[in-house]
Parts: structure tokens; C-alpha cells; sequence
């Protein structure tokens, strides 16, 4: 078979309805008679909850209700443990999950107090004004070191603010730093920031009490897990919730975290009063109601040979892992994992304490911990290049893991409770076309001179990254050719824009020989698809997608045997295309595919035993582990030595992700995620002041890039398949965003000069301010 829609650059089947206004978003599920949801929460970080008076909230008119903790009863509980530690020997882990409404104290700045309902948001807004609320105010622990010698405890049952320590090795480092040609030890900043999606949070949650049926519309990553912990909380089965997570406005990370307190009280407060409810996230409740990311301190250490060869790393690093942990040590066991890169690092001792403070919860958001990582090991690299006078470049390639290597083994426990393993690359000659495409050389020989004789400061640089995608447990997918011919086709997964309608559909148009455009999927639908994971970690395409192929490879085998038995001729005799199926050299003589589905669903006759009706299939497909791409930024830039304006002049992406699904949406993947890591690496940063209260929380104060800021990029591939699953495809969700830190912070450094200064970019973000702050003592006076 011919292969016509993999690996072409197909345009997206799910833009018509998106560009017309068709697509159903969150806010435009409109109910009769449904009601709306405000919650009042903590104007303070740390506080002794004393008294909750919601009398006068009550006598406002068109308030239905005003619920806090004690009206929730034996439904007022802590949330699930969303994610457990992954079994690391010796590791310390004090799992403290968030609750639908505080009441004994609150944690963080936004958490929950009360909810009102009323016949309108404007109403429920304005009674929270109604409220009384009686706090004895704690002192807020802010800064992640501090937490470890606070005598305030964010937990009161816990002896510290310790939430987990994790320690794990491979070699002997101190053998391999006493042997060091150089060992380089510096400290590294990671900021905290927000997702910031175009659509905030939102849900619509519907009882039907004649029905004992609870229908739920979610901005969600993972419905079926929605699906499973309300259904357990609510005290229904299964089947009485479904969960539909509609076209949903970005996800990024921060939507996968199941079981925020709103989606916990809605439902309840649904069934409660037999009528819909519905809560939108406003913007200002996104700054601290949902969960952020970053915040990491790494004290670490490098030991080199005199060539430039890596000999060892270690590395100490603190996580702030805000008020509570219920997505485990994702981000941390990321950070930890992802440090060692594309690169041979045969000794290695990474500890981090994961420290509870009075911030709102951090949980994975684009890039989930690997950022950090990168970051430290990059930054490293640069400084053992100026020390050892070797070029960036070079010192990158002398360390890459060679492709004989492969599958490499690191020794060391991924997020996904694997030992961390690269199952297949070749790393250098995806450095040698990123240096080619950026003109490395030439730059370097030829224009940076002639620019800085112009008085311009221009920089170049490059970094490189791995990305560990396509983890487990599973995904399914059922594909069901209909009578009209057409194709449907359910998975249990969520879509946040992706292009999931469209790289599936081209999986089962290659199988069944249908048109892309024939092809119909739904997901996000517990009814519709029953099981799966979610839409995480860069796995959708290659967990999904790969059941997706299974079950179309199963639909086309019983295609093909319905048609060998009604022309009585061998399978091998038989073409499948256009939509129908015909005898090899006899193009007249031909079954459509409808009239097979209808042909498996017959309404006389018996069945062959062992034969399952309709022309349908239901696959399942889990990895044995995750498969890793991997990838080299470059850019040259620009900086304004007066305001520290920033200027990306070129931006190169080379990456490898094995076999590409379609290159358009994987393109536009690659420029999103550089999107938002050149706004994690500039621009964004949450200022908080010492008692907790977040000092930029509006976009007029938290600065985030716009089209005038990203750059046009210029993209290339190489390809080495992934050997985990029969597609060959490897995720590449977060590539994007990944290395853009440290190859901003290594381009400033070099535009400005700064190595000559003996100033160090050590921290992220870099904003024209906090790079004024940091070069202003090297200016002269």
C-alpha cells in the first residue's frame, strides 16, 4: 500500500470549524436554568481560619446559596495523590493535597474560602463582597530556603517544611572530581511563571436526577481521570459521569492537574441544588488559582578533562513546590532527569529537597522540569568553554553520546518509574545542520567583527536538549467504518490544539484507504472512548497514535476478509483505496467500504463463531517506556547595550522526533513551544513580596511576548525512529521550549561581551531590568 497522508504536511481538519466560530468552548455550553459560581478566596497566604459569616450574602437577591467547608460535610476531603513518587531507594516524601474549601487555615494567596452561587456571575461576584471573614494572619513563608529553617510550618502536622528529598546516582562523582583537569561550581536561578492561555479554566457541571446522570463539560487534559475520582467522591458509578472536554484554548500543562478544588464543588453543588452550575476562571483568578511552574535553586558542580570531556556532575537543588504536592515529583524528578542531556556523563549525583511554602501549587507546565535542567547543564558548558578556551560548539560535540550507544542507559529513575533510558539518536548531525543553518562559522570569522565595529552588539549561540516523551500507561482508540462509508474514530484522550483531528485521521486514511477529510474523531468524551490517560508528557501522538494504527490495522483485516469472502478470492488478491475495496487488475469490480460495515452488521443469518459484528475494532496500546527526541537550538540576537531591548535576528530549530505525522503541525508545535520559552527565558517572571502577595498579577504587569517579539523560525529534521512502538514517532509537545533559556542567556552574554566583564547569566529570566541590575557593575562609570 502506497503511503498518501503520513508524513504529508495535511491541513488540519479541525481549523474550518475553529475559523467559523463553530468550535465549542467551555463558556459557550449555555443550560436552562443554569446558575453561576463565584468563590471568594484568601486576599493572605498563611492564616488561622476564626470565623466565615455568609449571612448577608444569603439576603442578597439572586444569590441561591453560599457554601464554606462545613457544608460540604463527609464530602469535604482531601484531594487524591494525583501522581505517587516514583520507587526511589531511600527517598522521603510527605504527600499534602489541596482541599475544596479551606477550613482550619489557608495556604497560599486565591485558595478557596466560599463559593456563591446565583442566578448570574454578576450577582455571585458581587455578594463574595458580602462575606465576612475572620483570619488570624501567620507569617507567609516565600522563599524556598528559608522554608527549610522556618519555625512556621505550612503543615502543621509536619516537622518542617520538607514536602520530599530524592537522591539518586550513577558512578562515583568524587572519584571523578579528585581526577578533574577543572571543576566549575556555580549556583542557577529558575523564576516561578504561569501558563497563561489564551482560555482560563472553566466548567459546567449537570446533574439529571431523573437520569441519576452527572454530566460534566471540562477544560481538562485527563477526562477519564476526571471521570473516575468524581464518580468515587460523589458516591456514583462510572457510567453516571461523563466527562467532555471540549476544544479547549491551550492546556500546556497546568489543565492536566485533576481535582481542583472548583472541579471538586461544582458537581457536588450540581447535585445538590438539581440544577447546572457553571465557573469561568477570570484572568486575574488564573495568577493564582491555577498552578504554576518553575521556582528551582541549583547549587551544582562540574569536573572536566583538559579536552573538555564531562567527567561527572553533581547537583544540589531546591524545588518549591508551593502549598501542596498533589502532582508528586514530576517537575523535580524532570529537572533531575533531564540535567544529563544529549551528553556522556559517566558519574552523577543529583539530591533535591522539594520544600512546601506559601505560594500557589507547582505542577508541570510546558517543558515540566526540563527546562531546569538544561538550563544547568548548558550554562555549564559554556563556562567550561570560555575556561578551557574551547568553542561552545565544539566542546558540545566532543561530549554527545555516540550513536553506536544507543539504547544509552543513564542508571537513574524517570517520572515514569522506568530507569531513564534513551531508546534511539544521533546527535551530531543534528548539531552539524543547526550550525550550518545558523552560518556558525561565518558568523563567528566574517560578521560579528564587522558589527561590532559598528558599535552593535550581536551574539550568537547554541544549545542542545533532549525531550522524554511518549510515557505510559496506556491509550486506546476505536476505529468504526459506518455505512455511509466514513470513518469514526474515539479516543480517550484530550486535545488542547495539537492537531490530534487531523494526525490521527491521517494514521487510519493510509490503513483503510479513505480521504483524510473521511475521517471523524472524537476526543475527550468519557462516553464516547471509556478509557485512557490523558494529554501530557508529548505522548498523544505516539501513545494515542499507535492505537489508533493498531485498531485501523484491525478494521482493515476485517475489511479485507468480508471482501475476499464475497468475491471468494485470497486476500492478497484484494486492493483497498478510495474508499472501497477491488481485485487487483479488475478496478470495476469493487465493495464500498459502507456497504462492508453493513455487510458486518447483518440482520438474518448466523454468525460465524468467533466473529465480532460491524466493521470495527478496539486497540490498546503502553509503551515499555518513554522515547526521547532530542534537538539543537541556535539563534544569533541583538541587544540594545542602553535599554537591554532584546532582538532575535535568527532563530534555528533542528530537531529529531523519529517519523514525522505531518510536518505543518509539527512545525506549528515547535514555533508555540519556542513561543512561550522565549517568554520563560525574557519576560516572564511572578514577583511576590515577603508575605506572600503576588505583586504583577495582571498582563499589563506580567510581561508576556507578543508577534513583535517571537521571531520567524526556520525548522529542519532528522529522523532516527523510535524502536517503542511500530509508527517510529517520538513526541515533540514541549521541544520548542525546552533549551530556550540558557541559548538566550549564552546569546546575551555573547552580544554583550560579558564574558570579558566577567559577568555570568546565571538566572532565568533575563528582563532588560534584571540584565541592567546584573551588567550595571561592569558598565563604566
Amino acid at each position: 500500500m502506497t503511503t498518501r497522508f503520513f508524513g504529508a504536511p495535511v491541513k488540519r481538519n479541525e481549523d474550518r470549524k475553529l475559523l467559523t466560530g463553530q468550535g465549542l468552548f467551555i463558556d459557550d455550553v449555555e443550560l436552562p436554568g443554569m446558575l453561576h459560581v463565584a468563590f471568594l478566596r484568601s486576599q493572605v497566604a498563611h492564616a488561622r481560619i476564626k470565623r466565615i459569616d455568609v449571612s448577608e450574602a444569603l439576603q442578597r437577591p439572586g444569590v441561591i446559596a453560599v457554601y464554606t467547608a462545613d457544608d460540604l460535610g463527609a464530602y469535604w476531603q482531601p484531594g487524591p495523590l494525583l501522581v505517587p513518587p516514583p520507587p526511589i531507594e531511600g527517598s522521603i516524601f510527605n504527600a499534602r493535597t489541596q482541599v475544596p474549601l479551606a477550613r482550619d487555615k489557608v495556604r497560599h494567596v486565591g485558595e478557596p474560602l466560599a463559593v456563591v452561587v446565583a442566578d448570574s456571575r454578576y450577582i455571585a461576584e458581587d455578594a463574595l463582597d458580602d462575606i465576612v471573614v475572620d483570619l488570624d494572619i501567620l507569617p507567609a513563608i516565600v522563599d524556598c530556603e528559608d522554608a527549610l529553617q522556618a519555625a512556621t510550618h505550612v503543615h502543621d502536622d509536619l516537622s518542617s517544611n520538607m514536602a520530599a528529598r530524592v537522591r539518586q546516582t550513577k558512578g562515583d562523582y568524587r572519584r571523578a572530581a579528585a581526577n578533574a583537569h577543572l571543576i566549575l561550581k556555580r549556583r542557577f536561578r529558575y523564576e516561578h511563571g504561569i501558563s497563561s492561555p489564551i482560555e482560563t479554566r472553566g466548567m459546567v457541571a449537570q446533574w439529571n436526577a431523573r437520569a441519576d446522570q452527572m454530566t460534566i463539560w471540562d477544560t481538562t487534559q485527563a477526562p477519564v481521570f476526571v471521570r473516575n475520582g468524581l464518580a468515587a467522591m460523589l458516591g456514583l458509578g462510572e457510567r453516571q459521569v461523563r466527562v467532555i472536554a471540549p476544544f479547549i484554548g491551550g492546556g500546556f500543562g497546568p489543565k492536566i492537574m485533576m481535582f481542583y478544588p472548583e472541579e471538586v464543588v461544582l458537581p457536588w453543588i450540581s447535585m445538590r441544588l438539581n440544577r447546572p452550575v457553571k465557573w469561568i476562571e477570570d484572568r486575574l483568578e488564573h495568577f493564582f488559582a491555577t498552578t504554576h511552574e518553575r521556582g528551582q535553586i541549583h547549587d551544582a558542580e562540574i569536573a572536566l578533562a583538559a579536552d573538555g570531556r564531562i567527567l561527572g556532575v553533581k547537583d544540589v537543588f531546591l524545588h518549591d513546590t508551593g502549598a501542596y504536592d498533589p502532582y508528586g515529583l514530576t517537575v523535580p524528578i524532570n529537572s533531575q532527569c533531564t540535567l544529563l542531556g544529549p551528553y556522556v556523563v559517566p558519574n552523577y549525583d543529583s539530591t533535591f529537597t522539594a520544600v512546601f511554602t506559601n505560594l500557589p501549587i507547582v505542577t508541570p507546565y510546558r517543558g515540566a522540569g526540563r527546562q531546569h535542567g538544561v538550563f544547568v547543564m548548558e550554562r555549564f558548558l559554556d563556562l567550561a568553554a570560555q575556561a578551557l578556551k574551547i568553542d561552545p560548539a565544539e566542546i558540545r560535540r566532543r561530549n554527545l553520546i555516540p550513536p553506536d550507544a544507543f539504547p544509552y542507559k543513564n542508571e537513574i529513575i524517570y517520572q515514569d518509574f522506568q530507569p531513564l533510558e534513551y531508546d534511539s539518536g544521533n546527535y551530531e548531525p543534528v548539531l552539524d545542520k543547526a550550525l550550518e543553518l545558523i552560518g556558525y562559522d561565518r558568523f563567528l570569522r566574517d560578521e560579528q567583527p564587522k558589527l561590532r565595529a559598528e558599535g552593535r552588539c550581536v551574539g550568537i549561540a547554541v544549545a542542545c536538549y533532549v525531550e522524554g516523551t511518549g510515557i505510559g500507561p496506556y491509550e486506546g482508540a476505536k476505529v468504526q467504518v459506518q455505512s455511509n462509508g466514513k470513518v469514526n474514530v474515539a479516543t480517550g484522550i484530550g486535545t488542547q490544539g495539537q492537531g490530534h483531528f487531523t494526525s490521527f485521521a491521517q494514521i487510519v486514511a493510509d490503513e483503510l484507504g479513505v480521504d483524510v477529510t473521511d475521517v471523524d474523531i472524537v476526543t475527550g468524551d468519557t462516553d464516547r472512548f471509556y478509557w485512557g490517560a490523558g494529554t501530557f508528557a508529548s505522548r498523544g501522538a505516539v501513545v494515542a497514535g499507535t492505537a489508533v494504527k493498531k485498531a485501523s490495522r484491525a478494521v482493515r483485516k476485517k475489511a479485507l476478509k468480508l471482501a475476499s469472502d464475497a468475491f471468494e478470492c485470497a486476500e492478497e488478491d484484494l486492493v483497498l483505496a478510495d474508499g472501497k475495496v477491488s481485485i487487483t487488475g479488475i478496478p470495476e469490480k469493487f465493495i464500498r467500504l459502507g456497504d462492508l460495515a453493513q455487510r458486518a452488521n447483518p440482520m438474518r443469518g448466523a454468525v460465524t463463531p468467533g466473529t465480532e459484528p460491524g466493521l470495527e475494532s478496539t486497540q490498546y496500546f503502553g509503551p515499555p517506556m518513554g522515547a526521547t527526541a532530542n534537538g539543537v537550538h541556535a539563534t544569533i540576537v541583538e541587544v540594545d547595550p542602553q535599554t537591554f531591548d532584546l532582538k532575535v535576528l535568527k532563530y534555528i530549530v533542528v530537531h529529531d522526533c523519529g517519523t514525522v505525522i505531518n510536518p505543518m503541525i509539527l512545525a506549528g508545535q515547535i514555533h508555540g513551544g519556542v513561543a512561550q520559552g522565549i517568554g520563560n527565558a525574557f519576560y516572564e517572571k511572578l514577583s511576590f513580596d515577603d508575605q506572600g502577595q503576588l505583586l504583577n498579577a495582571s498582563l499589563a504587569d506580567y510581561l508576556l511576548p507578543t508577534a513583535l517579539e517571537v521571531p520567524r523560525m526556520e525548522l529542519d529534521h532528522t529522523v532516527t525512529p523510535s524502536p517503542l512502538n511500530p509508527l517510529g514517532i517520538k513526541g515533540a509537545g514541549e521541544a520548542g521550549a525546552i533549551p530556550v533559556g540558557p541559548l538566550l542567556a549564552q546569546a546575551i552574554e555573547d552580544a554583550l561581551d560579558l564574558k570579558r566583564k566577567e559577568v555570568e547569566l546565571l538566572e532565568i529570566p533575563l528582563s532588560p531590568s534584571r540584565l541592567f541590575e546584573l551588567t550595571r557593575k561592569a558598565r563604566p562609570t
